[in-house]
């Protein structure tokens, strides 16, 4: 099994390399596979701290869905659901990474169908099933299923969130389902796993962590509430795989934070936000120590935690494999020693998708620092207003306006050009018409042409969008001005988009990290 470079079709899971893998509890390949234990009939990490089972006694597996389809309950003591999610892929496995990303939205939740996620990826409902088994190893809904399950595993063991409160927060309908799903993955009520949860905590004398699956050790809890005296605050666990460049994505949002809505604090990116539930803000640190980002979360209400923690995987791009990733582009000479300088660079997504599609309009032809100042008095004026009890910081104020909010609004009174306003409100318009503008679907391609023919939307921003909020990696702005010197020699004309588009061909299919890397080479640290 090569961690070179995720591959088109779905990675051969070599026994003997697994085993390998799983032996020396090799954190690069967390996630990307299960080991199924016979003797013991559960299912563990390749970082899982138990003894090693003999080779024998052990079966691979390419998903969680797929172990535990095939018999398997997780593992207590690794803990499954702590585990990054699973890289995206190519080819065929394209498709999958688009369905992952929809399913980790709410796609199949709350009545959603396998049919109707099929069709916003233009392909049959059987074969994404046969995509599916093929690639993950379990059916659409059976991934669905799980991933709400694990993610309330998570907050049984470590928060004093009611019953009631978990099942509403991972997105099950009922409370009879979100007992009926426990008792089919672990075998046990909800009640019981966390009984059993409080005497592990005991037994470790009082302190209330779990252990570090890669090293063994005690580690402060996952997501726990804060305070007894601030239950609105909840903290969130998000791991991923290394390398990752923490410092250069603060450096980007730090450059294009909208003022009132996002600010740098420190070493911390904070935020505010809106849910269907409430809003609130987030303030995000980097532990790497423990190979993860701590989130601190203020709610108005605790529904839509299994959004929130999707959203946040995807705005700082953790489940990319950045390790294959940073090997394709080095091997080419243009980009060989920024990768070497800055391994695990991230391209950064989208907590938002309609704010972030009004940044990049914003960003037509402007400089990022006007860009972020406008879209700050966009924000005072249509946002919503932050409760103070709800903000982590005096720099959050306002959450940023929702489509309905601007579909009307005079956009040119905080000196937005009209055409610019004009592109404003139409693509506010098709995004109440049409939400799925603001999801990945069929491809880059047909994305890509869905929004240049909305009106005043050219290829840079079609593009951009791609990139940060569809998650496209091969999505490639070739038009950026930056772009386009940053291929440039120093004191010449720059370039013009067609030699962006050459050079960087050979880096397909991740331009978009290619461009990442450009960018920050263009103001280095």
């Amino acid at each position: 099994m090569d961690c070179s470079e995720p591959s088109p079709d779905p990675p051969s899971l070599d026994a003997g390399d697994c085993y390998r893998a799983l032996s020396i509890r090799d954190a690069r390949f967390d996630g990307r596979f299960f080991t199924g234990v016979k003797t013991t009939g559960v299912f563990c990490r390749p970082v899982c701290p138990a003894p090693l089972p003999k080779a024998v006694n052990c079966t691979f597996w390419r998903s969680a869905a797929a172990a535990q389809a095939a018999g398997f309950r997780p593992c207590l003591r690794c803990r499954p659901e702590t585990a990054p999610g699973t890289p995206a892929g190519r080819g065929t496995a394209a498709s999958v990474s688009r369905a992952m990303r929809l399913i980790e939205t709410g796609a199949l939740d709350h009545g959603g169908s396998v049919d109707a996620l099929a069709d916003r990826l233009g392909i049959g409902s059987r074969h994404l099933r046969r995509l599916f088994e093929q690639h993950l190893g379990a059916a659409p809904r059976a991934v669905a299923k799980l991933r709400r399950t694990l993610f309330a595993k998570q907050l049984i063991d470590e928060t004093k969130m009611t019953m009631t409160e978990i099942a509403a927060s991972s997105g099950f309908r009922s409370q009879r389902r979100f007992n009926a799903c426990f008792r089919e993955v672990y075998g046990r009520s909800p009640s019981a796993l966390r009984r059993a949860s409080k005497k592990k905590v005991a037994a470790r004398g009082g302190m209330d962590g779990t252990a570090d699956a890669s090293r063994s050790v005690i580690k402060p809890a996952a997501v726990r509430r804060t305070s007894k005296l601030d239950q609105s605050m909840i903290e969130l666990s998000l791991p991923y795989r290394p390398p990752f460049a923490w410092q250069a994505l603060l450096d980007f949002f730090q450059a294009r934070a909208i003022p009132g809505v996002e600010s740098i604090s420190g070493d911390r990116y904070l935020r505010t936000i809106r849910m269907n539930s409430g809003i609130g803000s987030i303030a995000v640190r980097h532990d790497a120590s423990r190979r993860r980002l701590r989130v601190a979360v203020r709610l108005s209400s605790p529904e839509g935690l299994i959004e929130i923690a999707a959203r946040l995987r995807q705005l700082f791009d953790l489940d990319a494999d950045a390790d294959g990733i940073d090997r394709v582009l080095a091997q080419q000479p243009m980009l060989r020693a920024n990768v070497g300088g800055c391994p695990g660079m991230r391209v950064p997504g989208a907590f938002d998708g309609f704010e972030t599609a009004v940044r990049g309009i914003l960003g037509q032809q402007v400089s990022v620092k006007g860009a972020t100042t406008i879209a700050g008095r966009l924000a005072e004026r249509w946002g919503t207003k932050l409760p103070r009890r709800l903000a982590q910081h005096d720099d959050l104020a306002w959450i940023f306006p929702t489509p309905r909010r601007l579909v009307k609004a005079p956009l040119e009174e905080v000196g937005i050009i009209r055409a610019r306003a004009e592109t404003i409100r139409n693509l506010a318009r098709a995004v109440l018409a049409d939400a799925s503008l603001l999801y990945s679907g069929k491809g880059l391609s047909e994305d890509i042409e869905r929004w240049v023919a909305l009106p005043g939307i050219g290829p840079w921003t079609a593009h951009y969008v791609a990139m940060r909020v569809l998650r496209e990696p091969d999505a490639l702005p070739s038009a950026d001005l930056g772009l386009r010197k940053a291929i440039t020699k120093s004191g010449e004309k720059p370039r013009p988009p067609c030699e962006v588009e050459i050079e960087l061909d050979p880096y397909r299919p991740y331009r978009a990290y290619a461009a990442m890397r450009l960018w920050a080479s263009l103001n280095p640290v």
